[in-house]
């Protein structure tokens, strides 16, 4: 069997200016604050380098005045890469936040859910709620990589590379998929936004961005099954990942230890 893989969390962006009611469905404190970090994962084995999703850049985030920490091709040099010696890229899904950085990756072959591009192509984007956390330009430079040879489709779970599995979820958008990677810690699972905070799975509370509700609910559980342990299941969103992972400097956190301090308890009313 191969070494387990270093997997790292990466902040680019945060938004302070937001309140319970837009992280919670039906949530009893809707006005109260509540922060949202913004992520990208890598995944480190020896001389194999995998990245999970590619964040927003500053012309995206003056778009939606969301302004970035850092640009996410920058955010890389930390560890001693460049955005073109990245050749592998799992797309979680197509929202702006996680693959308004897709351009930035030249040389990436995309992995990613055939339900996903059917979805952001598909005439659910006639809706503008549905379309909202889409933006064209990023839903094409996708298909120009699909025209470049350069995207793998699954459909629900496939093997990425030893040791990395991708898996259907759904519920935020159609062809979400979280990712699971074998980790000295046992296996560890990225949800991206499959659950944006530990609230959202631990308490059963749903995220108001959904295109399936129901796959939503599902997905929490799904989520318990594809980690050894409920403290490897890492949220795509919470600022709490930063307090309880070890931090590696800069805007970066080590998840493959495992947390070094305990996760909050949550109840259904938060």
């Amino acid at each position: 069997m191969a070494e387990p893989w270093e997997v790292f969390a990466i902040r680019y962006a945060e938004r302070g200016a937001r309140v319970r009611g837009e992280s919670f469905i039906f949530d009893d404190h809707p006005a109260a604050p509540h922060g949202m970090d913004y992520f990208m994962w890598l995944l480190r084995r020896g001389s194999e380098t995998i990245l999970v999703d590619t964040g927003y850049d500053a012309a995206e985030g003056a778009r939606r005045d969301r302004p970035i920490l850092t640009d996410p091709g920058a955010a890389l040099a930390p560890f001693g890469l460049t955005p073109e010696a990245i050749e592998t890229v799992i797309v979680t899904h197509l929202h702006y936040d996680h693959a308004g950085g897709l351009h930035l990756f030249p040389n990436a072959r995309l992995h990613m859910q055939a339900a996903e591009m059917a979805f952001a192509t598909g005439p659910c984007m006639c809706h503008d709620t549905l379309r909202m956390p889409f933006t064209g330009d990023h839903i094409c430079e996708a298909v120009k990589r699909l025209y470049a040879g350069k995207v793998v489709f699954h459909d629900g779970e496939a093997e990425v590379a030893e040791g990395v599995t991708v898996h259907r979820i759904g519920g935020h958008s159609k062809g979400l998929q979280a990712v699971r990677v074998r980790t000295e810690a046992g296996w560890l699972c990225l949800a991206s936004d499959a659950s944006h905070f530990y609230e959202n799975m631990r308490a059963e509370k749903p995220f108001p961005i959904v295109a399936d509700l129901a796959e939503m609910l599902d997905g929490f559980a799904a989520l318990g099954r594809l980690a050894s342990g409920p403290d490897l299941i890492v949220p795509g969103h919470d600022p709490i990942v930063r307090e309880v992972f070890p931090h590696e400097g800069g805007e970066v956190w080590r998840l493959s230890h495992g947390p070094s301090r305990a996760i909050p308890e949550f109840g259904a009313n938060g």
